[in-house]
């Protein structure tokens, strides 16, 4: 694997420069739906990124919600642990199935795809690590909710800021993988990978 990830680091990309996205300009994301190579594995991806963004942004949702005072501690408590933990699994096994399954698939498809891919699966173990210290600072955050006061604020402030970064990784990834991914299925067709 070659290590892209220090030429293009996740947290300061605006975006995959055109050698590595080179089919994006081919493809551009407002034509994708319209291309007759557009199927169910392009939909699915799309689906399943939709979703981790919209699970993203209610955690933060709530989190300011019980930041601003709206939220009580037991609501935030009751809402906050299934949504946190189903987004955590759901983020997991969506990075696994593509480093196991369908990155090394999209890797044979063309040479030149390679260092995207690679930079991808680099960019999943950096977020694995965001991951780990957004639970942390969630199970900081919990333990501190009986205790109140000042321990809940700082606990509070210590996991929306974790979250946020992990947020922020995670949305310029998505982006960035859609770019890659979707061009190479419309190129490609989808039993290229299927």
């Amino acid at each position: 694997m070659s290590d892209d990830s220090t030429a293009w680091p996740l947290e300061s990309r605006s975006g995959l420069p055109g050698t590595i996205a080179y089919l994006r300009d081919t493809y551009p994301a407002p034509t994708w739906r319209e291309h007759h190579n557009f199927g169910e594995l392009a939909a699915f991806w799309l689906q399943v990124h939709a979703s981790l963004r919209d699970q993203g942004n209610q955690l933060q949702q709530i989190t300011q919600a019980f930041r601003d005072g709206t939220l009580e501690a037991n609501a935030f408590q009751q809402a906050f642990v299934p949504r946190f933990n189903q987004f955590l699994q759901h983020l997991e096994g969506h990075h696994q199935i593509e480093d196991a399954a369908y990155f090394p698939k999209f890797r044979a498809l063309d040479p030149r795809m390679q260092h995207g891919f690679d930079l991808l699966e680099s960019d999943h173990h950096l977020i694995h690590g965001a991951v780990l210290t957004s639970l942390d600072a969630a199970r900081q955050l919990v333990t501190a909710l009986p205790r109140g006061g000042s321990a809940v604020a700082a606990a509070r402030d210590g996991y929306s800021d974790a979250t946020d970064r992990l947020i922020q990784l995670l949305a310029r990834h998505l982006e960035d993988e859609e770019d890659l991914v979707i061009p190479a299925l419309l190129q490609h067709g989808e039993r290229s990978v299927g």
